[in-house]
């Protein structure tokens, strides 16, 4: 199975900033698509960006310019810097991977256990 370890959530003031990090482990034959869910209270869980193997990213419209998504393939690990947060940001985040466990097999999705980013004061 695919193992996700995330991390880089807690807590922080507004305005500030945090990183977080997922990496992807098990046997993978390949990662197509590493994305970042967030999901807040009494909300739906809604894209905040995802980013293909070739380095195509796409971003939530409210969320671009503040956040960055990045990855590092050789590491099976995907970023996502923060920056200017807002109280609103607040909620889970989650890692999601699009995985081929073989090379003939469909991608499937595999998700994170999510990490809490608070934004307080």
């Amino acid at each position: 199975q695919v193992r996700m370890v995330e991390s880089g959530g807690g807590l922080v003031q507004p305005g500030g900033s945090l990183r977080l990090s997922c990496v992807a482990s098990g046997i993978i034959f390949s990662i197509d698509t590493m994305g970042w869910y967030r999901q807040a209270p009494g909300k739906q869980r809604e894209l905040v960006a995802v980013i293909r193997r070739d380095g195509n990213i796409n971003y939530a419209d409210s969320l671009k310019g503040r956040f960055t998504i990045s990855r590092d393939n050789a590491k099976n690990t995907v970023y996502l810097q923060m920056n200017s947060l807002k109280p609103e940001d607040t909620a889970v985040y989650y890692c999601n991977v699009q995985v081929r466990i073989r090379r003939l097999d469909s991608p499937v999705d595999y998700w994170g256990q999510g990490t809490q980013v608070t934004v307080s004061s």
